[in-house]
């Protein structure tokens, strides 16, 4: 079955091996539609689909689905897992948030922790930030480097043969999740400077939103242009056949949603999946079922 997308995905996706500049790619986006009406009436239509497409994915027990987002502060990760599965079986979906590590986790190498979590045959597993924190924050910030257990090799002041390991790990892992069966669909929700400050001052005005607001996330705010630097090594690092970026602008809430819906949809319809079909022994077992209920 030909997909048939309601925007261009190469608009978004990371090319593997291409070199990332953000300043390339736009924070507002709203490709072929003339409102956001049009957007939220093609999310919805996406969701309903969705919804279709991960009962066969549950019955099927084929493949697992894993979705990352990765973004800035107040960029809507929140808001798309709320607005882009809402159709879907909670008995086939789960969300991890990765906090920092506890004592324990940092003891063990840092792709330890999310493995686990790693969606089983038929699931849907959503990470709300995931182990690329490791070289984001931890590229950013360091310092953090000196609460892990990690060998005398990795504590040298130049540590790009560190983070270029930590890349090819990433990818390493990435590709035998892709061989088991799992899809990875990455997201990195793009957003402006000016829209987080936005989208920060109205959840200090809005008292139905002031709970959202964390004086930890101002903090890191004058980071901005290192965050940027390490989204795209990141991003022109791990972008992968097996497992590629895409680039969402996120500016505009309605219409990343609708982007990032109709790529998940189609990613999972386009397993061409299907609900098991049953052995001749066991559909004559059903009719005898039924001929037993009907005589009751």
């Amino acid at each position: 079955m030909k997909e048939v997308h309601k925007f261009n995905i190469d608009d978004f996706i990371v090319k593997p091996g291409k070199t990332v500049s953000l300043k390339d790619y736009k924070t507002r986006y709203k490709g072929t539609f003339k409102e956001k009406a049009e957007a939220k009436a093609a999310l919805l239509d996406d969701v309903a689909a969705l919804s279709s497409a991960q009962n066969k994915l549950y019955a099927s027990h084929s493949h697992g689905v894993l979705i990352i987002l990765q973004a800035m502060d107040a960029a809507g990760k929140d808001g798309v897992i709320r607005h882009v599965m809402t159709g879907i079986n909670p008995q086939g979906c789960a969300v991890y948030s990765f906090k920092a590590p506890t004592e324990d986790e940092r003891m063990h190498p840092f792709l330890w922790r999310p493995v686990v979590k790693f969606p089983a045959a038929g699931q849907i597993a959503i990470f709300n930030r995931s182990y690329y924190e490791e070289v984001l924050v931890v590229k950013v910030h360091p310092e953090f480097l000196n609460g892990q257990f990690l060998p005398e090799h990795d504590r040298k002041k130049d540590l790009e043969d560190l983070w270029e390991r930590r890349y090819k790990e990433i990818n390493g892992i990435e590709a035998w999740a892709k061989n088991s069966g799992i899809v990875i669909l990455k997201f990195f929700l793009h957003v402006s400077k000016d829209e987080q400050k936005n989208r920060f001052l109205e959840r200090i005005d809005n008292p139905d939103k002031n709970w959202k607001f964390s004086p930890s996330d101002i903090k890191e705010r004058p980071y901005w242009k290192q965050y940027q630097k390490a989204f795209q090594e990141m991003l022109s690092a791990t972008s992968t056949k097996d497992a590629p970026w895409y680039i969402i602008p996120a500016d505009d809430k309605q219409y990343s949603r609708a982007i990032v819906a109709d790529i998940i949809r189609h990613r999972i319809e386009a397993l061409n999946l299907s609900y098991p079909k049953l052995s001749k022994e066991a559909l004559a077992n059903l009719q005898l079922v039924k001929k037993q209920l009907l005589e009751e």
